[in-house]
C-alpha cells in the first residue's frame, strides 16, 4: 500500500515538474520575443535620430552660410533712424541715400529667406507609414559589413519591401553593421 502511495506521489511530482518547465519555456519565449521587438524599435528610433541629426547639421550649415546675407534688426533700425533724421532735416539727398540703403538691406534679407526656403523644399521626403502586409514568419539577421538591404533580401530570399515594412526602416540606405533585422519569409 505504501509503495502505491509513493508511486502515485512520484508521478504527481513528475507531472507538476513537467508542467512548470513547459510554462517557464513559454515565458522565456515570450520574453525573447519582447526583447527582439524592443531591439527592433530601438534600431528604428536610432535611424530616425540619425536622420534628424543630419538634417539639423545641414540646416545649421545653411544658416551659417547665409548669416551674412541678410540684415539685422539693428541695421534696419539704424537705416530707418537715418531716413527719419534726413526727412526732418529736409535733406532729400540723404533721404534718398537712406531709402536706397533700406531697399538694399531688404532685398538682401528677402534673398536669404528665399535661399533658406528653397533648401527646405529640396529635402527628401522621409517614409513615415509602413505596410503591415508581409509574412509573419521569418528569421532574424544581423547586418554585416558591406551589407545593404538589397543584398540581404537576395541572400535570404525575402522581398526588399517586406524587410523595410517589417523593420519600419525610413531610410533604406542607412542600415548599420550590428543592427538586427527581422526578415519576413527569409530562409
Amino acid at each position: 500500500m505504501l509503495k502505491f502511495f509513493l508511486l502515485g506521489a512520484g508521478l504527481a511530482l513528475f507531472s507538476v515538474t513537467a508542467h512548470a518547465q513547459q510554462s517557464m519555456g513559454m515565458e522565456l519565449a515570450n520574453l525573447r520575443e519582447d526583447v527582439r521587438l524592443l531591439t527592433q524599435k530601438v534600431g528604428t528610433l536610432s535611424l530616425k535620430v540619425e536622420a534628424l541629426e543630419r538634417e539639423n547639421t545641414a540646416l545649421r550649415a545653411q544658416t551659417a552660410n547665409s548669416a551674412q546675407a541678410y540684415a539685422t534688426v539693428q541695421q534696419l533700425n539704424d537705416a530707418v533712424n537715418a531716413l527719419d533724421r534726413a526727412i526732418k532735416a529736409g535733406d532729400s539727398a540723404t533721404a534718398a541715400s537712406a531709402a536706397a540703403q533700406i531697399k538694399k538691406l531688404g532685398d538682401a534679407t528677402n534673398a536669404a529667406l528665399d535661399s533658406l526656403a528653397k533648401g527646405v523644399a529640396q529635402r527628401a521626403a522621409v517614409q513615415t507609414t509602413f505596410s503591415g502586409d508581409f509574412p509573419s514568419e521569418g528569421i532574424s539577421y544581423t547586418v554585416q559589413k558591406g551589407d545593404t538591404l538589397s543584398t540581404i533580401a537576395r541572400r535570404t530570399g525575402a522581398k526588399l519591401s517586406d524587410i523595410i515594412n517589417a523593420n519600419k526602416i525610413a531610410d533604406p540606405t542607412k542600415v548599420r553593421v550590428g543592427d538586427t533585422l527581422f526578415i519576413p519569409g527569409g530562409k
